[in-house]
């Protein structure tokens, strides 16, 4: 029999197309990309992100004694064993870096998919890369309710949006105003890009359909040097209720210059961001005593689940800090991510994403107090409940909805 050219190129072809089913059956290794500020004025950020999602790592990759899914054995079972390796991308907080960070992480470092990325404004390329790749990005904690409605196939986020959070938040202000406390005046704060945006366009709508009047709508530049003239306007506006949706260092910025210009609102009802995050309060907490933010995450729930306190002790060892409503929702996309890639048994972009749709897991198996993750088929879990927490004596208290508190709402703020 006569070999020719034509039979060696196709022999040699067919061989490179089944290298990749081969190496994937026998991988020791799944890498994970991951987009966050870890420089610039979120690095902070970034850097927490870095050591919520190693410390959930080491609980997929060692044998742990968690009723979280992978915790138990070493590994990923369904890939043999096969242990995760994380691989981080700084997007400094600019849309166009993400995206440029997004294909490199899947075409030079070849992750299976992509966690990210804080800024929902980040999140709106880095998802579009990840779509045209086919690589599924998982938001593990972009709150804008616009990322899920674009029709991409491979987006999936397994935690609260937006409209979801302000929800529990009127609820919150209904359930107040029934006790006696006025609270019918509102004054929203909100940065330019779009989860300020997105943030006050579904406060706006809960308003009107609730009876609350908007005595003030402020939008600043994101970053902004001075809001003294804005802190002005809201001081004038005299509101019951300041909602502000801003990240750290203009959260900072916005309770210096309320102390400076003497204003002092009966309370603060944040959409979490910034006001979620040790160095705010680090910085200006001796001013924010009453505080409430929303979130996804309480630890007060380690009382009724030990594994939550627990796990938080691990994130402490690694970072100096307890979990938050951000570095909460980063410690479940990771497992969520892996537990999907475990069904899948397989790094393929495409039945990863199916699993990830498939997904299941029951409230009790994760460290938050939702009623499971679902997916719906816009790729968002509606089973995600938030939580409101109050902000005494140094430390967050759960105070909303009634089957999660632990503390009476102190109102208004000292």
């Amino acid at each position: 029999m006569t070999i020719t050219r034509r039979d060696v190129l196709l022999g040699a072809t067919a061989a490179a197309a089944l290298l990749p089913l081969a190496a994937r059956a026998q991988t020791s290794e799944v890498v994970i990309g991951a987009t966050y500020p870890l420089s610039g004025a979120g690095a902070q950020v970034g850097v927490d992100a870095q050591r919520a999602f190693e410390t959930a790592i080491d609980i997929i990759n060692n044998d742990q004694d968690f009723v979280l899914p992978l915790a138990k054995g070493v590994g990923l079972p369904g890939l043999g064993g096969a242990k995760i390796r994380m691989v981080y991308a700084d997007h400094q907080g600019d849309p166009q870096k993400g995206r440029a960070e997004a294909e490199r992480l899947i075409t030079q470092e070849k992750v299976c998919a992509v966690l990210g990325s804080y800024q929902s404004a980040v999140a709106v390329t880095v998802s579009q890369i990840c779509e045209r790749y086919q690589v599924p990005f998982l938001s593990a904690d972009n709150s804008s309710p616009s990322l899920h409605r674009r029709g991409l196939k491979y987006y999936f986020r397994a935690s609260p949006h937006d409209e979801m959070f302000s929800a529990a938040m009127f609820d919150f202000l209904d359930s107040m105003k029934k006790k006696g406390v006025k609270a019918d005046t509102l004054a929203l704060f909100h940065e330019d890009t779009i989860f300020g945006t997105d943030s006050a366009n579904a406060q706006t709508k809960l308003a009107t359909e609730r009876g609350y009047k908007i005595v003030a709508d402020i939008k600043y530049r994101a970053n902004s040097p001075s809001l003294s003239a804005e802190v002005q306007q809201l001081k004038a506006a005299n509101a019951d209720v300041l909602l502000p949706s801003s990240y750290t260092t203009d959260g900072i910025l916005l309770v210096k210059t309320m102390a400076e210009l003497g204003y002092k609102p009966n309370a603060i009802l944040a959409q979490a961001a910034g006001f979620s995050e040790k160095a705010l309060y680090d910085a200006v907490g001796d001013k924010l005593e009453g505080a409430i933010t929303r979130g996804s995450f309480s630890l007060d729930l380690a009382a009724k689940r030990p594994m939550v306190g627990k796990i938080n002790d691990l994130f402490k060892a690694k970072s100096g800090k307890d979990l938050n409503d951000n570095t909460s929702r980063q410690f479940m996309a990771m497992i969520v991510i892996a537990d999907a890639i475990n069904r899948a048994k397989s790094t393929d972009g495409e039945k990863i994403r199916d699993a990830m749709a498939a997904t299941d897991i029951p409230g009790e198996q994760t460290i938050m107090p939702w009623k499971r993750v679902k997916f719906d088929d816009m790729g968002q879990n509606n089973d995600a409940d938030p939580v409101l927490l109050q902000y005494i004596g140094g430390k967050f208290v759960t105070i909303f909805p009634a089957q999660a508190a632990v503390a009476e709402a102190v109102w208004p703020m000292k």
